[in-house]
């Protein structure tokens, strides 16, 4: 039984992602985990930052990967399923490679809970959209939103993947010192990591040209921008010989 394109979901879950970016503008606090973990928090309510984060980004990766592989259509060719497989490509390294990587502190399980819940949602927003709702035309590949919104997405993934390379050598393994990053954007700005991101989100935006990929750029722009505002003040505050120059997010600008 063929699966048909119900608007009014996906219109609902768009709404949610930009009223999610919108209130965590207004609330203007850091998410608790990581350097903002409740020093208090019983330790019986955190996970290893390891097995918290692949257990937070497996949905995004599972459940559109299996609405792509549901499929009775070729699974490459179509510009909706080649779009999705950006997604799935993006949250198959968080999952996979970024977890496994990771030397964070141990993750609040409320933190983890939420993250999962969202990325449960988001998932299945995005994958149900693009394979049962996107409709493109045959010269959808050559169009300048498709090829500039591919490239903004590959550069803020490689610039995502080389920032977290930066900050992993930071520490050695079971250290919880800081120290300022050094090289990459790192240079001009403190989130060059939550840069890259956005700049994924946004070139994805721009690729689907769709509302709830644009809805999760708007989302991803304040919940990464702000906790990239949060760390530079974090920095700032930590370190008297911080560079002056360096901004938060947006190098010269913020």
């Amino acid at each position: 039984m063929s699966v048909r394109c119900q608007e009014s979901p996906v219109l609902a879950g768009s709404a949610t992602l930009a009223v999610l970016g919108a209130l965590v503008l207004c609330l203007a606090e850091p998410a608790g985990y990581g350097k903002y973990t409740e020093s208090r928090m019983p330790v019986a309510t955190r996970l290893s930052a390891r097995a918290a984060w692949f257990l937070q980004e497996l949905p995004s990766f599972v459940v559109p990967a299996g609405i792509l592989a549901g499929q009775p259509r070729p699974l490459f060719g179509q510009p909706a399923t080649v779009l999705l497989g950006l997604f799935c490509a993006h949250y198959f390294h968080r999952t996979f490679v970024y977890s496994l990587l990771t030397r964070g502190r141990p993750f609040p399980v409320l933190f983890l809970f939420r993250g999962f819940v969202f990325c449960m949602g988001n998932g299945l927003l995005q994958g149900y959209y693009l394979v049962y709702c996107a409709e493109y035309p045959a010269e959808w590949y050559t169009d300048i939103r498709f090829s500039l919104g591919v490239f903004l997405f590959i550069l803020g993934m490689g610039i995502n993947i080389h920032s977290d390379y930066i900050l992993r050598q930071l520490r050695k393994p079971g250290e919880i010192i800081y120290r300022i990053p050094q090289g990459g954007l790192f240079t001009y700005v403190s989130g060059a990591n939550f840069l890259g991101e956005i700049i994924e989100w946004i070139g994805y935006a721009l690729a689907t040209w769709s509302l709830p990929a644009l809805a999760f750029a708007f989302f991803s722009l304040c919940f990464l921008g702000l906790r990239a505002f949060h760390h530079h003040r974090f920095y700032l505050k930590m370190f008297e010989d911080y560079p002056k120059s360096r901004k938060a997010l947006i190098p010269v600008i913020f």
